[in-house]
């Protein structure tokens, strides 16, 4: 498995997961989604890397779908297709499932060889979350 930054797609497992949604339908799309973060909010204490890394992905999408969203996904990033509507529950999966993976019981946060890649990382989540709790209406 390789990681070469601190973004939501910088590593092997986050674009394996960018991949799963190539050719998948509305409905499937949804539930992979929904399926990241239900990885993460369902672990008991500690949370798998990998699980981690997918969630982190799978909350950067949602909020890259949002509304005057800060969240611009590269395209060589993303899927290559754009993502369907998304409901409103995916964004509230996305929010626990990231407050999750922040914490101490995380192989993502806990995992950093350097702790200025660690910070990096941190905030980059931050941002994703901050994105995601943004009222629709600001």
């Amino acid at each position: 498995m390789g990681t070469w930054g601190t973004g939501p797609f910088d590593s092997d497992l986050a674009a394996d997961f960018v991949d799963q949604l190539v050719g998948l339908t509305h409905q499937q799309t949804i539930y992979v989604l929904e399926r990241a973060f239900s990885r993460v909010t369902d672990s008991g204490e500690c949370i798998d890397g990998g699980d981690g890394a997918e969630a982190v992905a799978a909350g950067a999408l949602v909020a890259s779908t949002l509304p005057d969203s800060p969240i611009v996904i590269d395209p060589d990033d993303g899927p290559r297709q754009p993502l369907p509507e998304l409901p409103p529950s995916l964004r509230t999966s996305a929010i626990l499932a990231l407050g999750r993976v922040l914490q101490d019981g995380s192989e993502m946060a806990t995992g950093w060889v350097d702790a200025a890649d660690a910070d990096r990382w941190r905030q980059e989540v931050r941002q994703v979350l901050q994105a995601l709790e943004t009222p629709a209406d600001h």
